[in-house]
């Protein structure tokens, strides 16, 4: 064997040959210690002493530049950090953090002042079995009140926790290795890849092969036509105050709505990007992200909102531009964008087909410093019909109840995909037949009350309990819903605008030894909310009332009456001209402020 005989200057080479070739053959010699893993019962859990390993003699002696094989240990080795010496709450240097029990600038004086400890507890790594934990309280009742310090062991009490480390590179990060230009040659070589040498033969400007994405994924930004690449189509948002934010870009799929509000002053509204029609109409999305088919903006509708907020549609305008006004002493700005509603039609592979825009224009005078605006992005799939609503927000008198259910908790509405049979009631026939209309129902429609009924007729004898239950099934029908919208476009995700459908049974009087229940009477109130210029229909509260009689008396033919109400109750309280309550001053004078009078 030919060991180097170089060496540090100062020593002789031939004690440096005969130490060096000494060392190679006791590594050779000595057998690699290797951990066996041995089966562990529950009582070995528990116990605290280490478990000894087994060893085995090596095989073959370790090539170079294999990775070394974990050294034997017994007892866990000593952690790298110690958790008395740990204080996470210690934050400021070199002083006395309050209710810090841990840190090591408190001193008894300052103890003395502490409520309680925001650090009870400093653990280490809770995946062992056992580890030493520092306990920290506060001796309330001791005059002075002191700090209590413990040093405990923590067991844990699973059954799947690390016993034993014995690795000991796992309790601290290796040194990186520096890269240089030698480095990547060395990787590529070693890993069997092509030479990346220092120097490149590609010249800088080649072209990428990458192929460009042909579709929108979800939550993609998308993108418009611009000079440079990085052009989205943004949508202004309030970021960490109430102010907008116009780097916001919006998402594929990804449908937003923001309220927020802009410094705006009477003498530069002209100027005023944001506030120009021509800011949310001018930009032309991608049809694909990096492609060259662009997909223009057309403006659907534009609604102008007077300065006592009345809504007009504007018919053959072109692009509005902000312009100032003057009318007598008062200077006006108007023109100016209040709400802006995207509306972008996507294909199933992923393009976007068309994108609309609705606009809310409106007027601010110069006592308004903030201006509140209003954005929102929706996305609809082509082909698909959009669901239908019951009135925006209002409901319409002749539209459907919106209802569903809500199966758990925190979850929210779940609706039927048929608009009209979401509340129902049973349909009257021309023969009055219960049997022959079994199915057959209408849509609770708002503002309409309406009777409805049918005749049950029973030959024979039949068991009280399953003509109860027959007769339910026609009245409640097959799904009978347990809330239902307060507004007329309420969304399935907000309950908060969902009214739950309370049930009152009634019996008569007279007693017997079976109900049958004969009259469902639906009671619906609502009121009108918002503006008195222009008010919407609100539910407030929904009553199911069933009623219920004794059996009648058995005969060869009987005839049970089944009948069913809807009512609606408007429960609007009157009118009553409001008025802003004056501010109110809630001022604190300092602590300090009659020294030394006081």
């Amino acid at each position: 064997m030919l060991c180097s005989a170089m060496g540090p200057r100062g020593f002789p080479p031939l004690l440096l040959m005969l130490l060096s070739c000494c060392a190679s053959a006791s590594t050779q010699a000595v057998a690699t210690p290797a951990v066996a893993t041995p089966t562990m019962t529950k009582e070995d859990l528990n116990s605290t002493e280490a478990i000894p390993a087994t060893l085995r003699p090596s095989g073959s002696p370790r090539t170079p530049g294999t990775p070394r094989a974990p050294e034997l240990s017994g007892p866990r080795p000593t952690p790298v950090t110690d958790v008395a010496a740990l204080c996470a709450c210690d934050l400021l240097p070199a002083q006395c953090d309050v209710n810090c029990c841990c840190d090591p600038d408190c001193s008894p004086t300052d103890f003395s002042v502490f409520s309680a400890c925001s650090v009870p507890v400093v653990t280490g790594d809770r995946q062992f079995c056992s580890q030493k934990a520092a306990i920290y309280s506060m001796n309330l009742t001791a005059d002075p009140p002191h700090r209590v310090f413990k040093l405990i062991d923590q067991i844990n009490p699973s059954i799947f926790c690390i016993h034993i480390s014995n690795y000991k590179p796992a309790l601290s990060f290796a040194n990186p290795e520096v890269p240089n230009e030698d480095y990547f040659n060395r990787v590529t070589q070693a890993l069997g890849g092509f030479t990346l040498s220092a120097e490149s033969d590609v010249p800088p400007t080649a072209i990428s092969d990458t192929p460009q994405p042909t579709k929108y994924k979800y939550g993609v930004p998308l993108q418009t036509a611009g000079a440079s690449s990085g052009s989205f189509l943004r949508l202004p948002s309030p970021l960490t105050s109430s102010l907008c934010t116009d780097e916001n870009p919006a998402a594929f799929l990804v449908s937003q709505a923001f309220k927020c509000s802009r410094r705006v002053d009477i003498e530069e509204c002209e100027g005023m990007d944001a506030l120009s029609m021509a800011r949310y109409s001018s930009p032309a999305i991608l049809r694909v992200p990096n492609s060259a088919t662009q997909v223009s903006i057309k403006v659907q509708s534009v609604m102008y909102r007077s300065l006592n907020h009345t809504l007009t549609r504007l018919e053959g305008h072109g692009i509005l531009r902000p312009s100032l006004v003057s009318i007598g002493q008062d200077r006006l700005c108007s023109n100016v964008v209040l709400e802006v509603k995207y509306s972008l039609l996507y294909t199933a592979t992923g393009q976007i087909q068309e994108a609309s825009l609705s606009l809310v224009l409106g007027t601010f005078s110069n006592t308004v410093t903030l201006l509140q605006q209003k954005f929102e992005i929706h996305f609809v799939q082509h082909g698909t019909k959009p669901v239908p609503h019951s009135g925006n927000p209002g409901y319409r008198v002749g539209l459907p109840l919106a209802a569903g259910f809500r199966p758990q908790k925190g979850s929210g509405i779940i609706q039927t995909t048929n608009r009209q049979g979401q509340l129902t009631i049973l349909r009257s026939t021309g023969e009055q037949d219960c049997l022959a209309s079994e199915g057959l129902r209408d849509p609770v429609l708002f503002g309409y009350n309406v009777q409805s009924g049918c005749q049950l007729r029973l030959t024979g004898t039949i068991p009280c309990g399953l003509l109860a239950q027959k007769i339910q099934g026609l009245l409640r029908g097959q799904a009978f819903p347990d809330y239902v919208a307060a507004f007329g476009n309420s969304q399935a995700q907000d309950v908060q605008d969902w009214v739950p459908v309370r049930y009152v049974t009634h019996s008569s009087n007279m007693k017997g030894p079976c109900q049958l229940p004969v009259a469902l009477g639906i009671e619906v109130k609502w009121t009108k909310y918002g503006s008195l210029l222009n008010p919407q229909a609100r539910i407030v509260n929904v009553t199911a009332q069933l009623i219920s009689i004794p059996e009648p008396l058995p005969g060869p033919e009987r005839t049970i009456v089944v009948s069913t109400t809807v009512t609606f109750v408007d429960v609007s309280a009157p009118a009553e001209a409001g008025f802003r309550a004056p501010p109110t001053i809630n001022a604190r004078l300092p602590f300090s402020f009659f020294f030394p009078f006081a």
